[in-house]
């Protein structure tokens, strides 16, 4: 029997706010453990918190990229369960009022279609502090510390919605955390580095045979840090569910870990409701009440979202689709590209100089794009001299990896080691004629009326000249002394 699959994701976003979400201690990682904290996010008694204006700012600054309603009526409550990196016995969040509701995202399905997947909800919380245990296996771990300079952290949660537009298989649910991950980086509140915890996911699991219409119970795959083993914890999921189901089995609603050891996964504990939490407003903290010119200033000040960046450098610069898409894929890059195109005469060319070859230098260097020397002046200038002819490719390629290594502008660069091109007809002629003469095959050849052998000859007077002759001057004097 076929099985459909019904994903949803409940993403954690740390949100790059300097201070917490309710106290003034530092959002800070690589530290000491236990070095930024206070009264307030160890949860002392008597510690009042004080909500983070940026934090909210950042909330709705996701909604609206997300296209959700913002809600202006919002209040906090205490979620309340027992946990050892929870100091407070609960956690202040949000459930009746979150900030946003009702969005979407479009990724390409797996029918190559634009398909919108349905997110029910946006909230705020703060993020607990982090167990440190003993061994790389919690299994085998004698103890465990907590550290709690991440507890009070701002946390964005992004619900999926199970009922409208679910994600569909593993594929969709790759594309849809890479969209979101790009588009939260694109609006600048997260860094979204899994590797340390800024982005997490808990993901919820059914299946039910193909055309069928009913849910099934749901299990939820907790804290899954990595696309790879979302995508294998998911596939696991999909088959352990199906195999139950066609036993006659039911599916118990529960909360899973993922084991990346064994790559299967194993109970946590059964998977709670709302009512296991016992929410109720947080009386600590006022309801907030979100005006009109705040909202609206947020979105004025978004920035140009991946998908419209992409539409605008196709139409603008003819920049084809699939360059555009890797042009946009990371905001660093789609900045620097929109740098450099003012002082650029063929927008194309610079498309292509800056994926094939400032790509082919980042990566030797392992560099990101942030820690790239050369400027998007001079690296425009340089595609111009290419453009113009004034500089072959070759040495256009020579002149780019110095601008790497010393982050000087590419005429100094020319200047100091004489990279300037042949431009004397003479001396193209005498290489040229060098070369005819140690290669007569190759010349009856072309005169018999076979042009392929023209490339040996260009490549030969490259050579010879070091990359500084101009391969069109070379052609036009080949044509000319073979009459050809």
């Amino acid at each position: 029997m076929e099985y459909d699959a019904i994903i949803c994701f409940e993403t954690h976003v740390e949100l790059k706010t300097e201070t917490k979400l309710f106290c003034g201690c530092r959002v800070a990682y690589d530290i000491p453990p236990n070095t930024e904290i206070c009264p307030v996010c160890t949860g002392q008694p008597g510690a009042l918190p004080v909500l983070n204006k940026k934090a909210v700012e950042y909330a709705i600054r996701a909604g609206l990229a997300l296209d959700c309603a913002i809600n202006q009526r919002s209040r906090f409550a205490r979620k309340n369960y027992f946990y050892p990196d929870l100091p407070k016995g609960y956690q202040i969040s949000q459930y009746e009022l979150p900030f946003c509701e009702n969005g979407c995202l479009e990724i390409t399905g797996d029918d190559g279609k634009p398909y919108p997947v349905g997110i029910k909800r946006i909230h705020l919380e703060e993020d607990a502090g982090k167990l440190v245990h003993s061994s790389d296996s919690f299994d085998d771990a004698g103890y465990s510390l907590v550290d709690y300079n991440r507890s009070s952290v701002p946390l964005l949660e992004i619900v999926g919605d199970h009922e409208k537009n679910p994600l569909r298989s593993v594929f969709e649910a790759r594309a849809y955390l890479e969209k979101l991950r790009q588009i939260l980086r694109y609006i600048g509140i997260s860094d979204c580095k899994m590797e340390k915890g800024q982005l997490r996911c808990d993901v919820n699991l059914s299946v039910r045979p193909k055309g069928t219409k009913a849910f099934n119970n749901r299990t939820e795959v907790k804290n899954m840090s990595s696309f790879r083993f979302m995508m294998e914890a998911l596939e696991y999921e999909m088959k352990r569910q199906a195999e139950i189901l066609e036993s006659g089995g039911n599916i118990e609603q529960e909360t899973l870990l993922f084991d990346e050891t064994k790559r299967i996964t194993r109970p946590m504990r059964s998977k709670e409701n709302a009512p296991d939490y016992r929410y109720f407003p947080d009386p600590d903290l006022l309801e907030v009440n979100l005006e009109n010119k705040f909202v609206n200033d947020i979105k004025n000040a978004l920035p140009e979202l991946p998908h419209q960046r992409v539409k605008h450098i196709m139409d603008e610069y003819t920049i084809p689709r699939d360059d555009a898409l890797i042009l946009t894929k990371d905001r660093d890059i789609s900045d620097y590209f929109t740098a450099c195109v003012p002082h650029c005469r063929d927008p194309r060319k610079l498309s292509h100089w800056i994926i094939k070859e400032l790509f082919r230098l980042l990566k030797e260097a392992s560099f990101t794009l942030a820690k790239c020397p050369i400027t998007p002046i001079d690296f425009a200038e340089l595609v111009n001299l290419v453009s113009q002819g004034k500089v072959t490719p070759g040495i256009g390629r020579e002149i780019l990896d110095d601008m790497f290594k010393t982050g000087e502008a590419p005429k100094t660069i020319i200047q100091k080691k004489g990279l300037k091109p042949i431009q004397d007809n003479d001396r193209l002629e005498a290489f040229l004629d060098e070369i005819m003469n140690e290669n007569p095959k190759v010349i009856s050849q072309i005169r018999e009326g076979n042009p392929k052998p023209i490339d040996f000859l260009v490549g030969q007077v490259m050579k010879k000249s070091r990359g500084k002759a101009n391969p069109k001057s070379v052609i036009k004097l080949i044509h000319r002394k073979l009459n050809v």
